[in-house]
């Protein structure tokens, strides 16, 4: 069966090239999980080290399945050892706490923003976003 939905993962150009950010919106798939990882190892051929923004907006949950799987899981780990700064806007309050929770032992410089503070979440990992032409 074919799946017609747009991606709930897209790309956002920024202002920097070893600064990285992604908007999602709706209900993740295995897919959108996917298609995420794989250009963030693209951008890790690139660039050894980079800052990623992750905004999040109209979120209506994920397959959990999808979050458990054995990619899914390499995908996190390899993003361990590429990210230097993760700025998280937005989302359900449990991605905020979730992410305070593991900062401490993690040697990602990470913080949540709200949805009105992409402005400061931008200014705080030293990109903004490029506007598309």
């Amino acid at each position: 069966m074919l799946n017609n939905e747009t991606p709930h993962v897209k790309r956002i150009e920024t202002s920097r090239e070893d600064a990285v950010a992604f908007e999602v919106t709706g209900h993740i798939t295995t897919a959108d999980i996917e298609n995420l990882y794989g250009l963030l190892d693209g951008i890790y051929v690139v660039h050894e080290k980079i800052d990623l923004l992750v905004l999040i907006h109209h979120y209506e949950g994920f397959d959990w399945n999808a979050a458990l799987r054995e990619g899914t899981i390499a995908g996190k780990t390899k993003a361990l050892k590429h990210v230097r700064k993760y700025a998280l806007i937005g989302g359900p309050s449990w991605m905020g706490t979730t992410l305070a929770l593991f900062r401490p032992f993690l040697s990602i410089d990470m913080k949540h923003f709200d949805l009105d503070e992409q402005e400061h979440a931008w200014k705080w990992l030293g990109a903004e976003p490029r506007p598309i032409e």
